[in-house]
């Protein structure tokens, strides 16, 4: 038994043996002077779809909101804001996750067969903005802040000629095209303050709403102060009432219950949509 141990341990000492025995350095001896630097020798740094800044789909990262010289034509913009849920909170890391679950999409390999195109060789200017500060312990400051966000960089001119949305500036008051933002979010009421930021530039506009809830409710029971009536179900009812949405707007996927004994939410959905 002793004999086999000892022959077992022979054997991997000497495969071992062998396996370092074949390893070389790439080239030179690692105790000489520097004579190559990084870029020189390897190149660019380059991003690994799990190594760089948390941009989305390692986008440009910017913080447009501080850097007024900041120019795009897209810009991505977190709202990581879920003090208007009336069950689950947690919503504020949304833009968080969804950065995090866009990273191996990259420049690199860009190219999509189901659209034909690569978004980064577009021509246009595509920037990660960064997330909204909101203030999680004051609803009415988190959706003030929000909207002031929004506007600002719907407010920013193009960063490149290539038109962007040509017919956004026959849409517009000021006549001119506007840059697009993708917003993360965040609960459903941060569709309250883009809605209030966008009827500046454009009026009323019309709504694809993809959700199982209608969000058209007029108010939770006990909600007496005018801020309380903001939620994540009862954003589409203040905007409707704030004359935001065109009657040209629709839901799609509805699939949750109502109170028989009350037609407030349908009628206000009707009106709505």
């Amino acid at each position: 038994m002793r004999s086999q141990v000892a022959f077992y341990l022979v054997v991997t000492l000497a495969a071992v043996a062998a396996t370092y025995g074949h390893q070389q350095p790439l080239r030179g001896s690692h105790e000489e002077t520097l004579t190559e630097t990084w870029l020189s020798k390897y190149g660019k740094q380059i991003d690994q779809p799990f190594s760089g800044p948390l941009a989305f789909s390692h986008a440009e990262y910017t913080r447009c909101l501080e850097d007024e010289s900041a120019a795009f034509d897209i810009a991505i913009l977190g709202m990581p804001f879920d003090t208007g849920t009336s069950y689950r909170p947690g919503a504020r890391f949304g833009p968080y996750a969804i950065r995090s679950g866009s990273r191996r999409q990259r420049p690199s390999r860009g190219y999509t067969l189901a659209w034909g195109i690569n978004p980064y060789e577009s021509g246009l200017k595509i920037i990660d903005c960064g997330d909204v500060p909101t203030i999680p312990f004051d609803n009415a400051l988190a959706v003030d802040q929000m909207e002031v966000a929004y506007a600002t960089l719907l407010a920013r001119p193009l960063a490149s000629n290539t038109s962007v949305w040509p017919h956004g500036a026959l849409l517009a008051k000021d006549g001119r095209e506007h840059p697009r933002i993708v917003s993360l979010g965040g609960d459903h009421t941060i569709v309250l303050p883009i809605l209030r930021a966008l009827n500046k530039v454009y009026g009323p506009v019309s709504v694809i709403h993809f959700d199982a809830h209608l969000d058209t409710w007029n108010g939770y029971p006990g909600a007496v102060t005018d801020q309380s009536l903001v939620t994540h179900g009862t954003f589409f009812y203040v905007a409707n009432e704030e004359g935001l949405i065109a009657n040209t707007s629709i839901h799609a996927g509805l699939r949750c219950k109502l109170q028989v004994s009350s037609t407030k939410a349908f009628l206000a959905w009707c009106a709505v949509m």
